[in-house]
């Protein structure tokens, strides 16, 4: 889909260590603010329990997972808006992503020092959301000066659209960030153009200590108290347990590892799967011998618009999708089966595709 994740937060906060637990692509940590100019792409597998069940029920030769890609943007600073720091650049690649996961430093480590010089979640968040609300306003004020330029020769569309961009403007300036402003979707098409860099939807992780990777610690406390009224959702991670686990091949090993500290399964995989919503992402599969795969599909599309997704031949010829429920195929135990008992329906141009449908596209081209 083409659909891509940003890692963002204040220098030293364990987004790179984050990074490279998600991603086969390996990026250099460091313990120096600033010491990377440049941002890590990734593609990460997206663990989905139910593609376990189907491989192990068809037991096919190729197995593909959906997959989403992290870009890990390296850390911002106060300023990091006017060129502070290396932070300018980055802004430009946060604009490109379509939803952001924000790290929050939340354990103490006297070897790994804090630009600010103490730990101080909530502070660190405040400290980018100002950064990417002082880049967005700078968006806005632009745009109004263009459209008061047409609405002096009569549009009355600009001149609305100066109203509604001055609303932006004035919810920037109260340290409010554009997701959280109350508009009419009618108005927002008056910043479509601007890529607001706030206005994209957050997942924020809270990086903590082994020893408090199951219930968190005062930090997360601080943390979940700001975020409350936000509706914003919240994941504890261990970025450093994370890696540790990450490093071992044999699921069993992982298995034992997660058991003694008390946790069922990597916190990456939970993470994943929120960043794979938070994009509006779902699945549908295709089973066979040869391949059982997972495909990637933003929610609400139509069966041909998902045939699209496996080949545009698929979409262009589209003639009907033979559809089962995820359910059905697991309890029956094949397609066959899915026949015999009327759980196999067909679906035309109009179906609108549901998360875990297995999909058989007939086509004619």
């Amino acid at each position: 889909m083409g659909l891509q994740c940003g890692i963002i937060g204040i220098t030293n906060t364990g987004k790179t260590t984050l990074f490279n637990c998600l991603s086969e692509t390996k990026a250099v940590a460091s313990n120096f603010a600033f010491s990377t100019n440049k941002s890590n792409i990734g593609v990460v597998n997206v663990r989905d329990p139910r593609l376990d069940k189907l491989v192990e029920m068809e037991k096919p030769l190729k197995t593909v997972p959906a997959t989403v890609d992290i870009l890990d943007i390296p850390g911002l600073t106060k300023g990091s808006s006017k060129g502070e720091g290396v932070g300018n650049q980055f802004l430009s690649d946060i604009r490109n992503t379509d939803a952001l996961i924000h790290v929050l430093r939340c354990f103490d480590d006297e070897n790994l020092s804090h630009v600010d010089g103490s730990v101080d979640p909530v502070r660190d968040m405040e400290t980018v959301d100002l950064e990417l609300q002082v880049k967005d306003l700078e968006s806005v004020e632009k745009k109004i000066i263009r459209l008061e330029k047409l609405a002096k020769t009569g549009d009355k569309d600009a001149r609305h659209g100066v109203e509604v961009l001055k609303l932006y403007k004035d919810h920037f300036e109260s340290f409010q960030s554009a997701r959280s402003i109350n508009i009419s979707e009618s108005d927002k098409k008056y910043i479509d153009d601007l890529a607001l860099l706030t206005n994209k939807p957050v997942l924020y992780v809270c990086n903590v200590d082994e020893a408090s990777a199951v219930s968190g610690n005062k930090y997360t406390e601080r943390v979940k108290e700001a975020l409350k009224d936000s509706g914003a959702e919240i994941l504890i991670i261990a970025a450093g347990l994370e890696s540790d686990i990450a490093e071992l091949e044999d699921p069993e090993d992982q298995k034992a590892f997660l058991a003694d500290v008390g946790l069922t399964e990597p916190g990456v995989n939970r993470l994943v799967r929120s960043a794979y919503s938070m994009l509006n992402l779902q699945s549908f599969f295709t089973v066979g011998p040869k391949e059982v795969r997972a495909w990637t599909i933003k929610k609400g599309m139509t069966a041909p618009q998902a045939a699209g997704v496996i080949h545009s031949d698929l979409e262009r010829g589209f003639i009907r999708a033979e559809t089962i429920k995820y359910n059905d195929y697991v309890t029956l135990g094949s397609e066959h089966a899915c026949k015999e008992k009327g759980k196999l329906a067909l679906e035309g141009k109009n179906y609108v595709v549901q998360d875990g449908d297995l999909l058989n596209i007939r086509f004619n081209v």
